[in-house]
């Protein structure tokens, strides 16, 4: 039975990575948006509410509320219901059916583990936050160019070199926790990066960058990143308490109140409506084992 329109709360949209790190974006139908910054040792501790909802479309700067204010899994990825998400993908670079951005386009070749080398491209006025988004450990950008030559970039490492553009996320959850030093990494992307420069069939239009590793050692904090025993389950109600240890990417790396070393994706964080819990209150939330972590292809990722 309908219970008539809900009271107005703030609701988390996710996590979003800046010049000055990670943080949680939340929004309110009132108050617009503000971000609480994740920090290495600060305290989290909330209660998800009684459901999940819709987070809307937002492109840019502009944010449009889910308009039926649906409901949507809470195991779910994604927070967005099947209509929000096919208006999100109908004008979308990322779902190829946008083509007349003018903007340059940054091709970049990714590092997350080894042997898990991914190419990828995006917008370069965002100077690299795609990387971060992604918990990229390092990078190298390949070229810059117009938006179809990148997309042409792309395709030819992936038919020539065999470089693929996806990994499944817990493929690089798993690297990150032994992850080797920044030189080994950087000597893989070399040698990946001048195999690319010499293929024919790259785009004129794209003009080739020199090799110049990027290594996120210290934005993700990674000297601090231990062997998590699983990933936390968001249901209706739960409670999650500890101290961040570290981010990266979407995931947030917390020790419980209890000593457990756990894993938040902050994906699925999203669409919830979360209240502040005692700092020192246990963690009820359940937590799926490392090992029966779904293999599926994370979508964007």
């Amino acid at each position: 039975m309908d219970q008539g329109p809900r009271p107005a709360r703030w609701q988390c949209a996710g996590s979003r990575w800046g010049h000055r790190g990670p943080a949680l974006v939340w929004r309110h139908p009132a108050h617009g948006e503000r971000l609480s910054p994740l920090t290495p040792d600060r305290p989290l501790s909330f209660t998800t509410g009684p459901r999940r909802d819709c987070v809307g479309v937002r492109r840019g700067a502009r944010h449009t509320p889910c308009p039926t204010g649906a409901e949507v899994p809470a195991a779910a990825v994604s927070a967005q219901c099947p209509d929000c998400a096919r208006l999100d993908r109908s004008y979308s670079v990322a779902a190829d059916t946008r083509t007349d951005d003018p903007r340059p386009y940054d091709v970049y070749l990714a590092w997350f583990g080894p042997d898990l080398i991914k190419v990828g491209i995006t917008a370069a006025e965002r100077e690299g936050a795609r990387l971060l988004e992604q918990a990229a450990l390092s990078y190298c950008l390949l070229g810059r160019g117009p938006l179809m030559a990148a997309r042409r970039a792309e395709a030819v490492l992936g038919t020539a070199l065999g470089v693929p553009d996806r990994f499944p996320y817990a493929a690089k959850r798993t690297a990150r926790e032994t992850a080797p030093p920044p030189e080994r990494r950087a000597a893989d992307l070399a040698a990946l990066h001048q195999r690319a420069r010499d293929l024919a069939g790259l785009p004129e239009s794209l003009a080739l960058a020199p090799f110049e590793p990027v290594h996120h050692d210290a934005a993700f904090h990674l000297d601090r990143v231990r062997p998590a025993l699983g990933l936390i389950q968001l249901v209706p109600e739960a409670t999650v308490a500890g101290r961040i240890d570290a981010v990266a990417g979407p995931d947030i790396h917390l020790t419980t109140t209890d000593g457990r070393i756990l894993l938040l994706d902050t994906r699925q964080l999203a669409g919830w409506p979360p209240a502040a819990a005692a700092a020192d209150a246990p963690t009820t939330a359940p937590v799926a084992a490392r090992e029966r972590e779904a293999e599926a292809p994370e979508g964007l990722f």
